[in-house]
């Protein structure tokens, strides 16, 4: 592990492996960089892979108060390790997250956006309850607010995951879903047409049709963007079937 020192003095803890042009990763809700563990392992064969913990979890620090611009000037730490520019795939959330960085003007060559989100929706409205939920310290009860109603997993199967041993990692990390949520607030029309760098929007053929509608859009709406879904995918990563198409597009940058 090394770490990175954000604009703020947030520390940012990342794995960096393989050699090449740099790609970043940067994971959604409830993720730390082990979720990006297994894609880095198969990018790393060609790039040099930065897979960061994003702040407020794993082993990055966080500093009050949050602003969706501490977590670009986070990625931006992580580009000027890099080298002062990388190509970088966002997931999920953390796929608005990248989007939101590229607008902002970070040098990014190339950008990957897998399963990112409806924005403006349900769970870009839910900051005010999940913080009010995290500060009276129901930290159990601020994740199963964004997994009902930020993600829409049935109540019953909520209730099934309370005792999944994974569950005190997502309470560790419940202040950040306020992060979350902020970031899937609506984005501005000028946002994405401030987005010039070349952009791949790629869905699932398994998704729900609201992911599938939210890519389709989002790559319409986007200056320079293309679109693909990949058969018999959902929304988790596979990076055997992933891989080879970040591979394909983030080499076209060399």
């Amino acid at each position: 592990m090394q770490t990175a020192l954000s604009r703020d003095g947030t520390r940012i803890a990342y794995d960096q492996s393989g050699q090449g042009p740099a790609v970043i990763l940067v994971v959604g809700a409830f993720n730390a960089r082990a979720t990006g563990a297994p894609l880095a392992d198969v990018l790393a064969s060609h790039f040099s892979v930065f897979n960061y913990d994003r702040r407020g979890r794993g082993e990055s620090g966080d500093t009050v108060p949050y602003a969706v611009e501490r977590e670009i000037e986070d990625l931006g730490s992580l580009i000027d390790q890099a080298g002062g520019s990388a190509c970088v795939f966002g997931y999920s959330s953390g796929a608005i997250l990248a989007l939101r960085a590229a607008a902002h003007g970070l040098p990014i060559v190339r950008l990957a956006l897998y399963e990112p989100p409806p924005t403006g929706a349900r769970a870009g409205t839910l900051a005010p309850r999940l913080a009010e939920l995290v500060s009276e310290g129901r930290r159990g009860d601020a994740v199963e607010l964004f997994q009902t109603e930020g993600v829409g997993i049935p109540p019953a199967v909520v209730a099934q995951l309370r005792n999944a041993p994974f569950r005190p990692a997502l309470e560790n990390m419940a202040q950040t879903l306020v992060y979350e949520s902020t970031i899937l607030q609506a984005l501005p029309a000028e946002v994405l047409d401030s987005v010039r760098v070349p952009t791949i929007v790629i869905d699932g053929g398994e998704s729900p049709d609201v992911m599938r509608q939210a890519a389709r859009s989002l790559a319409d709406e986007l200056p320079d963007a293309t679109y693909r879904t990949l058969e018999g995918q959902g929304h988790d990563i596979d990076p055997a079937v992933l891989g080879p198409v970040l591979q394909g597009f983030f080499a076209a940058s060399d």
